[in-house]
């Protein structure tokens, strides 16, 4: 179990995509990001099944992340893209790998939404790939899990372009924009990239893009 300042905090690059820890800080940016795609990420959106019940704020949100990290059982990132234009890398989604369990089981869920202006350019199968090799490779974790809800299309292709395994439906397994919904689980493990997931999706993403 990998503890402290060698779990966190972590960035990762890969080109311009940036994974980097999620601040108290990032409040104005993360907010005209979500604002914008309020009505994108609305049907896939978390919410509380308590009468009444509340989301998080920002502060709340970044407090309870940091201090799952601080206890190594969860990793926050925003990600991030350089733009030549651009003096630092804009905010253009966020990856969470949460509910780590260390021990026999090994394994962690990864969570992600992406800004709909660069959807379809392969920043989420990117960033996924990126999170899952330094969950595989630097925290000795055995399995990747990720959870999305069978309408989900877009989210849908990106676990499919990376090659991870269909396991089963989970009914009514998140409350989900007011009510429980159905997902469907996918799974990775170590041993089916031994080599990387990152490398594998760039590789084979490139000749994807260049078959006629």
């Amino acid at each position: 179990m990998v503890l402290g300042s060698d779990f966190w905090p972590v960035t990762l690059e890969c080109g311009d995509l940036v994974l980097r820890p999620i601040l108290r800080r990032d409040k104005r940016e993360w907010s005209q990001v979500r604002q914008y795609n309020a009505e994108w990420l609305a049907p896939w959106e978390a919410s509380n099944p308590q009468p009444g019940g509340r989301l998080p704020s920002f502060g709340e949100m970044v407090h309870s992340l940091n201090q799952q990290a601080r206890q190594a059982t969860a990793l926050p990132w925003l990600i991030t893209e350089r733009r030549p234009s651009l003096p630092k890398p804009v905010l253009v989604g966020q990856l969470t790998v949460s509910s780590i369990v260390w021990g026999s089981a090994m394994m962690a869920t990864l969570g992600y939404w992406v800004d709909r202006r660069c959807a379809g350019r392969g920043i989420a199968p990117t960033a996924v790939a990126m999170a899952t090799d330094h969950c595989f490779g630097v925290l000795g974790l055995h399995r990747m899990e990720i959870n999305i809800r069978p309408e989900n299309a877009p989210s849908l292709r990106v676990v499919e372009k990376l090659g991870f395994r269909p396991e089963c439906l989970r009914p009514r397994y998140l409350h989900i924009n007011g009510e429980w919904a159905d997902h469907r689980s996918f799974a990775l493990t170590a041993e089916e990239v031994p080599g990387g997931l990152l490398e594998r999706w760039l590789r084979e993403g490139d000749q994807s893009a260049k078959a006629p």
